[in-house]
C-alpha cells in the first residue's frame, strides 16, 4: 500500500518547515519506501507498518504543537511492491510515447 500524508501543525503560525521536518524524519527514520514533495510525504508498506509511521509522525508534530491537522489518502493493492517508482515510471512512458 502507499499512503499520501500531510501533517500541518495550526496555532504555531505561518512557518511550519521545522515541524514539518520532524514528521519527514520519522518517515525517513523508518527505513519504507517514502518521498516527499511539496504537498505529501509518500510512504510504501504493508498497512500495519505505514499507519504506524503515519501515527509517529503525527505524535513527531502533537509534541510540538497545540493542534495538529492530518491529511491522509491511501492505495491499498495488495500484492503490488515498488508502487513508488513503478506508478510514476509508467506515466512517463506515456509522455514519451512508448
Amino acid at each position: 500500500m502507499i499512503v499520501a500524508f500531510s501533517v500541518t501543525p495550526l496555532g504555531v503560525g505561518e512557518d511550519v518547515g521545522e515541524y514539518v521536518a520532524d514528521a519527514v524524519r520519522v518517515v525517513r527514520e523508518s527505513g519504507l519506501p517514502n518521498r516527499t514533495d511539496a504537498m505529501f510525504t509518500s510512504v510504501e508498506g504493508e498497512w500495519d507498518e505505514v499507519m504506524d509511521v503515519v501515527k509517529r509522525a503525527v505524535a513527531a508534530v502533537e509534541a510540538r504543537a497545540p493542534r495538529v491537522s492530518l491529511v491522509l489518502k491511501a492505495d491499498i493493492r495488495p500484492g503490488v511492491t515498488d508502487g513508488l517508482v513503478s506508478k510514476v515510471e509508467t506515466v512517463e512512458r506515456h509522455l514519451a510515447g512508448e
